[in-house]
Formats: C-alpha cells, sequence, structure tokens
C-alpha cells in the first residue's frame, strides 16, 4: 500500500506529531523530543493563519493529514508525516479552546467564540504503508514543487534520502524531481552543516541553519570548495561524503562561518546572498585572505580591493566597451548621417575623453598618433593633386 484512496478520522489525541519532521533540524529530531516538546519546538511556525482558517471554514477532507502506523512510547501510533502545521495549529487551538492558551494571541484568536467540537474529534486523513513509499511525493512537494519547504529542511530531506535510504544522487534526482548538481551539492552542504554542529562552540550554528542557502551558494564556487578542502565529485559512498571537510580544514571552516553568518554580536562580512561572488574572488586572492584573518574588522570591499577585484571589473568593462565599438566601427560607414547614431556619438567621445584625462601619457600618445594621421592623410593628397 502507498497511499490509501479513502479517508479515514481520528481524533485529535489520536494523531502524533512527527518528532522526525525535516522541519524541525537535525539537532531537534536527534534530541528525539516528545509531543509537548515537538509542539512548543513549532510555535513560530505561522500556525495562526491556519488555525483561523480552521475557525472559518473547517478541516476541509482535501487536507486530509498524511499518515504512518509506528511505534512510540511503546503503543503503536498514527504518526504524521505530512500535515504538522495543521496538526499543531488544531492542537494550540484546542488548548485556547479549553483556557490554557500558549500565548495572548491565542487567547485574542478564540475569543468568545463557540467552537465546532468535530474540528477535534473527526480529523480527516490518510493511511501511507511506510515513509519510504511518501518520500518521492513529499520531495516533489516540498523541495522541488509547489509547497517548498526552507532551504535546511529541504537540505535535511534529501540527506535522510542518501543516509538512511541509502539512495545515491541520481535516484534522489529521479524521486524528488530535481537536477542531480543540485541534490549533490545540496547534500555535501548540508553534511558541511553537520561538522559546523561538532565545533558549536566556535561557531554560531543557529545563523548558519537560518541563512543556509548562503552556504549552498557559496559551495558553487571553485575557490571556496578549495578552501575548506571539499571535492564536490565525490561519491555519495564515499567515507569524505559525510565529512567533507578534512579534518585539517576544520580551522578554515570556522574562518569561513564567520565570514559569512557572523557571530554571536559580530555581523558577517558577506550581507547578501549576491555579495557571494564578490567573496569568492577574495578567497582567491592570499592577500585578500591574510586581511581578512588579521583585520580586527574586517569588510568586503576592503578585501575585494586587495584581492583585485576592482581591477579586473574595470578591465572587463573596458574590454568589453572596446569589442563594441570595433563592432559598431564596423558598419558605422552607412550611417553617419543618421541623428541617433550622431548623439550616441558624441557620447562615446566625450566618455573617452573624460577617461583619457586619468591617463595623460596615454592621451598624448593617441594624440600624436592622430596627428601623425592627418600630416600622411594631407600628403597623400596633395601627391593625388
Amino acid at each position: 500500500m502507498a497511499v490509501s484512496d479513502s479517508p479515514e478520522y481520528a481524533k485529535l489525541e489520536e494523531l502524533w506529531l512527527d518528532p522526525s519532521n525535516p522541519r524541525l533540524g537535525a539537532e531537534k529530531i536527534a534530541a528525539k523530543l516528545d509531543q509537548e516538546e515537538l509542539l512548543d519546538a513549532m510555535r513560530d511556525w505561522e500556525l495562526e493563519e491556519l488555525a483561523d482558517s480552521f475557525l472559518e471554514s473547517g478541516f476541509w477532507i482535501q487536507e486530509s493529514l498524511l499518515v504512518v502506523k509506528e511505534r512510540h512510547d511503546g503503543a503503536i501510533r498514527l504518526v504524521v508525516v505530512e500535515g504538522n502545521r495543521r496538526l499543531a495549529a488544531l492542537r494550540c487551538l484546542k488548548l485556547a479552546a479549553d483556557g490554557h492558551p500558549i500565548s495572548q494571541k491565542w487567547r485574542e484568536l478564540v475569543g468568545k467564540r463557540k467552537l465546532d467540537q468535530k474540528l477535534f474529534g473527526r480529523i480527516p486523513f490518510l493511511l501511507v504503508g511506510s515513509r519510504k513509499e511518501l518520500s518521492g511525493y513529499l520531495g516533489f512537494r516540498h523541495v522541488s514543487g509547489i509547497k517548498e519547504w526552507p532551504p535546511r529542511e529541504k537540505a535535511a530531506f534529501i540527506a535522510k534520502l542518501i543516509d538512511e535510504d541509502k539512495l545515491t544522487y541520481a535516484q534522489v534526482m529521479r524521486r524528488i524531481g530535481s537536477k542531480t548538481e543540485t541534490v549533490r551539492r545540496t547534500y555535501i552542504a548540508y553534511r558541511v552543516l553537520q561538522q559546523m554542529h561538532e565545533h558549536d562552540e566556535k561557531i554560531d550554528v543557529a545563523k548558519v541553519e537560518k541563512k543556509f542557502s548562503v552556504l549552498f551558494l557559496a559551495l558553487r564556487y571553485q575557490s571556496v570548495q578549495s578552501f575548506l578542502g571539499i571535492d564536490l565529485e565525490m561519491d555519495v559512498e564515499s567515507a569524505r561524503a559525510k565529512h567533507p571537510v578534512p579534518a585539517k580544514r576544520v580551522e578554515c571552516l570556522v574562518d569561513l562561518a564567520y565570514w559569512l553568518f557572523g557571530k554571536g554580536e559580530s555581523d558577517p562580512i558577506v550581507n547578501d546572498s549576491r555579495q557571494i561572488g564578490k567573496f569568492e574572488k577574495v578567497l582567491a586572492s592570499q592577500a585578500a585572505k591574510t586581511y581578512l584573518k588579521t583585520a580586527r574588522h574586517p569588510d568586503l570591499d576592503t578585501a575585494y580591493f586587495t584581492a583585485g577585484g576592482e581591477e579586473g571589473e574595470v578591465f572587463s568593462a573596458l574590454e568589453s566597451a572596446s569589442s563594441s565599438l570595433r563592432e559598431a566601427l564596423g558598419a558605422i560607414s552607412g550611417h553617419r548621417r543618421s541623428q541617433r547614431i550622431q548623439e550616441s556619438t558624441i557620447k562615446v567621445g566625450r566618455a573617452a575623453l573624460e577617461l583619457l584625462r586619468g591617463f595623460p601619457s596615454i592621451r598624448a600618445e593617441l594624440l600624436a598618433d592622430e596627428n601623425k594621421y592627418d600630416s600622411a592623410t594631407e600628403a597623400a593628397s596633395k601627391r593625388k593633386a
């Protein structure tokens, strides 16, 4: 049996929150939280908006929970593997209805409403044969599909498929509908996060988890991979895959975490994922890395300048402009009387003059060449005359 095609119904107290829900994060999953602790861990999952919907419209059968039967606390339980937010919202709503709201907001949400007890006594669910049978659906829905989990939770789900279900990168790709390269980098990024947990006295792991997508994006760059000693091409069965950062590079991992995510009251030097390209160039420069490690309050712009990054950008811009001008010169002869072309030529000329003011020796050399050209042209004209 994969997923039952007919719904069943259960009372609120018969349904269990999933202690292995990927959204909890590896640390909370490993802690094996009880039901009360799980509900507390889910309080900031925007449950109030779901509860408000339940109060207005009830619990629709189209939103049936997906449930597996598993043994917990010495008995077979109905564990919700899809729909934990809905179940948590119902539990918080029931607490508020019974006069024990978890916050003032829940007290106000319930107010003096008379709740339909069917909301808690007749909850629709579909029974699933096993978690494994459901993994493809969850992967497509929450990793590649219409109701995506946050990046860290996606990574935790992919890691579960690889570490527990023993799937290869290609098999995970086919199951969840993603690219193999994305699956590989996501898994490696998650394993790097787990290594950070091993050194949480030096790394502010909570900040890393909050901005996990930054770590995922950073690992795309070769200089970041080299800095950490990571080989993204390593096979999933390799022992290194679970500990991608070698022991001798742990201090580099600590440095990277500090620069990308900060620690405590210290802010990161990378404040936006769009700055990772700059950061990648910094890591490729020994001088820039030395600056980051030795400066009391390092900043990305100074490190980037130290790495010669700004010079490279200026060079690329000038090369691009030169190429565009050469292309235009090849076709300009038939358009010299065009008003648009003349106006554009004036803009280019003024920009060129402004640029040359910063290079007086080059300007003098070019003017000398232009004078020689004019003299040669005048001499040729006289000979023809």
